[in-house]
């Protein structure tokens, strides 16, 4: 066991700690990243097997390298990804150190820096920078017991129907996660049940762009704050089968049945709220907002982009709509599973510093701390939509080395000034 100095200690090598690396590398700043498991290990081993990026090649990647392997508008794998993540650590020269779990970060007492103790020793660390994502901790809601005559499993942990016990599935989630895997669960010849809460259902494509461009030529991908009272809502979009527009009635009429938002359990039987024609109806309005705001672009710059009137048109509403189901007998519809898509949370247990509120959230600004030395990488909404997204996270790591390199100054202008007062 050793003790070792380092100006910068990043924790994580996943996006952001790979971004993170190479704008400390470009301006020269001593640093070293360290990771628990493999670079993207995430991407390897808590993604189900038929994962797929949701934005295309062009857009999902680093403007320091593209993809070898896929045509710009084909979507990487979840293989294809954090191999993408490992060549371009191996290209800048990341100074990664796989295998190594930081236990805690702690403020020095009466010296600069903070002392971080991790499973091969200390390091004394004048910066540290938490670039371990938004993806930390799964996070099931506590509505159906554990010891309820059904199998739970978080959307983490899920990898193909085959793992699953024969039976029909009931899909918590809206966003991207339980839409593709309640689908490929229904073309296993399963009955599936979709629970549905708000989301947002952006279009694919519409005249001749992806989704991603149009967020971005539409200034959304800047936005600094979500919409009052959508902080929390899920994106509904996907890049698999070569990509396509979630479409829920589509989904419906495919076999999947549709139910709001898992609410309740009470003796075998699952409760659902009363909002998934709600739901549905906002997700729509979502949808062809977007589309209104691309078409007023295309007017107002002037595009040669044919006009695409058929992605208005929607499918009629299914029964399973048009009549929700308001609860489910698990053991009467046969349902075996329960796969909660429900996201996660952050888990900052290990950074013992006073840089979090009293729910446990980062007190950050663009990800620059309250706690003076420690900063944040990778959070959603960090400093805009796109934060948490590949190409936003090295943005926002190009910000976070700028303001390191900041503080540098001041130190080395006052090490100067003692060093001319002869001190």
């Amino acid at each position: 066991m050793t003790s070792q100095e380092v100006e910068v200690l990043v924790v994580g090598a996943g996006q952001a700690g790979v971004a993170m690396s190479e704008h400390l590398s470009d301006r020269g700043i001593h640093h070293v990243v360290l990771e628990r498991h493999r670079i993207a290990e995430r991407w390897r081993t808590m993604r189900w097997d038929s994962l797929v990026a949701n934005g295309p090649a062009w857009h999902d990647r680093f403007p320091g390298l593209e993809f070898s392997d896929l045509q710009p508008g084909e979507f990487a794998s979840k293989e294809q990804v954090a191999d993408y993540f490992a060549a371009y650590a191996e290209k800048i020269g990341a100074p990664i150190r796989c295998g190594v779990e930081v236990a805690s970060v702690r403020r020095n007492t009466g010296a600069p820096g903070f002392q971080v103790e991790t499973s091969e020793g200390s390091y004394n660390a004048r910066y540290v920078v938490a670039a371990t994502g938004p993806f930390q901790r799964p996070v099931i809601p506590a509505v159906v017991p554990g010891s309820a005559a059904v199998q739970q499993l978080h959307s983490s942990s899920y990898r193909n129907p085959h793992q699953l016990p024969e039976g029909a599935v009931l899909v918590v989630g809206a966003g991207s996660s339980g839409v593709q895997i309640a689908a490929e669960i229904q073309r296993s010849g399963r009955q599936v049940y979709l629970s549905l809460g708000p989301h947002d259902r952006p279009p694919r494509s519409y005249r001749g762009r992806d989704f991603c461009w149009w967020l971005g030529v539409l200034g959304l991908w800047d936005a600094s704050t979500p919409p009052q009272g959508a902080e929390h809502v899920t994106i509904a979009v996907s890049g698999a089968d070569g990509g396509h527009t979630v479409d829920f009635r589509e989904l419906a009429e495919q076999g999947i049945t549709l139910v709001g938002r898992t609410e309740a359990y009470d003796g075998g039987t699952v409760r659902f709220a009363d909002d998934l024609r709600k739901n549905v109806a906002n997700g729509d309005a979502h949808y062809l907002q977007l589309l209104d705001e691309a078409d007023a672009y295309v007017e107002r710059n002037g595009l040669d982009l044919p006009e695409e009137p058929e992605a208005r048109a929607m499918r009629p509403d299914p029964e399973c709509l048009k009549n929700p189901l308001q609860e489910l007998d698990l053991e009467a519809a046969g349902v075996a599973s329960i796969i909660w898509a429900t996201g996660f949370v952050q888990d900052y247990s290990w950074l013992e510093v006073d840089a979090f509120d009293d729910r446990g959230r980062p007190l950050q600004q663009r990800g620059v701390s309250s706690e003076p030395g420690i900063y944040f990488l990778g959070l959603p909404w960090q400093s805009r939509r796109g934060s948490s997204f590949i190409w936003g996270v090295w943005h926002d790591a190009k910000y976070v080395a700028d303001q390191i390199a900041i503080q540098r100054s001041y130190l080395a202008h006052n090490e100067q000034e003692m060093l001319v007062a002869g001190v």
